[in-house]
């Protein structure tokens, strides 16, 4: 993993929520948030938290339960401390390969698409591990293969198709690049967990693509790839990304999603 894969700084924050956040994430945030309330956790843990939208999810389904909200980077954290819904909730950075909370302090350990972004995956999933109460769970999703997201396979590759000789890969390398359930559930099995079921599920990515190109190539650190390669040419990669995405999905588009959901416990 390149250093550059977990940086989310600048305008990008801005950009992910704003453009990506209804488009990709806010559907299945609504997902885990469901599946969460049905737990009936009293006090919720999130590690990668980014611009909050799990974590405004949360505190709309279980607004009895006490929730800190974590992340690496502090951008993404101050657009999730800025939401209606997340007032009540406790923000703090922290990494999730090495966190700031003594043995045993939650119920519940949740954390959307952010487990693929982990250096040390079996160090993060040990502290969610070591988070838990006993009888807790830790819960999270990872996006299925790029092949399996249209509309995101569409940009990657409009993008990688302007630098052949050095074809940025962040999007199949990292957030689409930890998809094998298999490994996924050995790597949970390795770091403690004994019990661990998955689900594949499936959802619509449904949003304007002129939201859509923009999002994934300045709202990520793709954008840190395009500029490295060449600074000029983010708004030429961007006009690239919304062609092909209107080719392929429409404008709005309408894709198919998929992404992986996990429970693990101890």
């Amino acid at each position: 993993m390149e250093a550059s894969d977990i940086k989310f700084a600048g305008s990008i924050p801005e950009y992910y929520d704003r453009c990506l956040g209804p488009f990709l994430f806010e559907p299945y945030a609504e997902d885990l948030a469901d599946r969460a309330g049905r737990l009936r956790p009293r006090r919720i843990l999130e590690t990668a938290a980014g611009t909050g939208i799990v974590t405004a999810a949360l505190a709309r389904a279980l607004p009895e339960a006490e929730i800190v909200a974590t992340d690496l980077n502090p951008d993404m954290l101050a657009v999730a401390g800025s939401k209606r819904e997340t007032r009540r909730v406790a923000f703090a950075p922290a990494d999730a390969q090495s966190l700031p909370f003594p043995d045993g302090g939650f119920d519940l350990v949740v954390c959307q698409f952010g487990a693929m972004f982990f250096p040390d995956r079996g160090a993060a999933y040990r502290e969610a591990r070591r988070m838990l109460r006993p009888g807790g769970a830790f819960m999270f999703n990872v996006w299925d293969r790029l092949e399996a997201n249209p509309a995101s396979q569409a940009v990657a590759e409009a993008v990688a198709a302007l630098f052949p000789g050095d074809p940025p890969g962040f999007l199949g390398r990292v957030p689409f690049g930890y998809h094998d359930k298999a490994r996924i559930e050995a790597d949970l099995r390795a770091a403690g967990f004994e019990r661990v079921e998955s689900e594949t599920v499936a959802r619509r990515s449904r949003g304007s693509a002129g939201d859509v190109a923009p999002g994934l190539c300045q709202g990520s650190p793709l954008r840190s790839e395009i500029e490295a390669r060449a600074p000029d040419r983010l708004d030429e990669a961007t006009a690239a990304a919304l062609a092909e995405l209107i080719r392929r999905c429409g404008d709005p588009v309408d894709a198919a999603m998929s992404a992986h959901v996990f429970t693990a416990r101890g």
